[in-house]
């Protein structure tokens, strides 16, 4: 009896151990990644309001959310792959960096007649969303499912030396992120350079390229503008389109009250964040002129060309993608639609 009596309080730290690794085992961790350095103005309208509002969800009881930025579990270009096994289970997935896996959602990127932010991410949000065209074609074939999205304004030519006209920019290594992109400025006989974000200050340090296809919103938290001369305004030579996915697999094995959550979210925050960062483009319009950046609106003759050269590029882009039974001029006629 007295052994037993000498050894109940080893017993009792024993189960009190065991609750608590019963009570860890318990705790789903959701981990959250993307490429974007810390401050950046997606990550702080997306992902951290979806955090906050996942862990004040009763729901959501039971589960630690971790947010690796600046590519801390992987490159940009593989945070897909790493979604679909498993690693990461909500991701920055950007359909320029993925466009073997999902060609058809570069429509949204096409230098298409858009102002702006929201008029593109609506449009492109009715094909992607869960039910939508772009979510059967390319979503579902990926195991992901499409939890919030925003293509980005118009993206605009800035140069590390001046420039007045197209003819000028002939030649140039011009930073491109995606097809679309690729495409409008191999027309504009440029030297379209393929590279994600991360990699684009250094590059135009040292004169690896001369200039960018950037939006006014992305060069102040990369401080591209910084190293910057010269900038279109108001043009459009395509744009961006910043995805957050999860996989299927761990999205169905979520509480429904959480799925639910994360629904409501989706709408909501594509409306409203489109919005925001509509707003802010003035603001950093005025950071890059404090620059000393020379922003200046192509003479009336390149912007005939160009809209002539971004018809050519949408129509290049669908036949390319028809040729390969995909479904281009559908989902470009898609698009379209949406944004009247």
């Amino acid at each position: 009896m007295s052994k037993l009596i000498h050894n109940a309080p080893l017993a009792l730290a024993a189960a009190v151990l065991l609750a608590a690794g019963g009570a860890n085992a318990q705790t789903v961790k959701i981990k959250i990644a993307d490429s974007f350095p810390v401050g950046h103005y997606l990550p702080k309208y997306f992902t951290m309001p979806m955090i906050e509002r996942l862990k004040a969800n009763p729901a959501a009881k039971g589960y630690e959310f971790e947010y690796y930025p600046a590519e801390q579990l992987g490159k940009a270009k593989d945070l897909l792959a790493l979604t679909q096994s498993g690693v990461v289970d909500i991701a920055y997935v950007a359909p320029g960096f993925v466009s073997d896996k999902m060609p058809l959602s570069v429509v949204a990127e096409l230098p298409l007649e858009f102002t702006g932010s929201c008029m593109a991410t609506m449009a492109y949000w009715n094909l992607a969303k869960p039910g939508g065209t772009l979510s059967k074609k390319e979503f579902e074939p990926n195991g992901v499912r499409l939890l919030f999205t925003i293509v980005l304004p118009p993206y605009q030519v800035v140069t590390r030396k001046p420039f007045a006209t197209l003819k000028e920019v002939e030649g140039m290594k011009i930073r491109a992120s995606g097809s679309a992109k690729e495409l409008l400025l191999k027309k504009m006989k440029a030297v379209p350079v393929l590279m994600p974000t991360p990699e684009v200050y250094e590059s135009l340090s040292r004169g690896t390229i001369d200039g960018v296809l950037f939006p006014f919103n992305s060069l102040p938290p990369y401080d591209i503008h910084k190293l910057s001369k010269a900038g279109t305004i108001g043009e459009n030579f395509g744009t961006f389109v910043a995805n957050w996915v999860i996989s299927e697999k761990r999205f169905q094995s979520l509480p429904p009250a959480v799925q639910q959550e994360l629904t409501t979210m989706g709408e909501q925050f594509t409306k409203s964040v489109c919005l925001q960062v509509e707003k802010d483009e003035a603001g950093d319009i005025e950071k890059v002129k404090a620059a000393g950046v020379k922003l200046t609106p192509l003479p009336a003759a390149d912007k005939a060309t160009l809209s002539t050269l971004s018809l050519e590029v949408a129509k290049d882009w669908a036949d390319t993608l028809d040729k390969r039974g995909k479904s281009g001029t559908e989902i470009l006629n898609a698009f379209r639609a949406g944004l009247k």
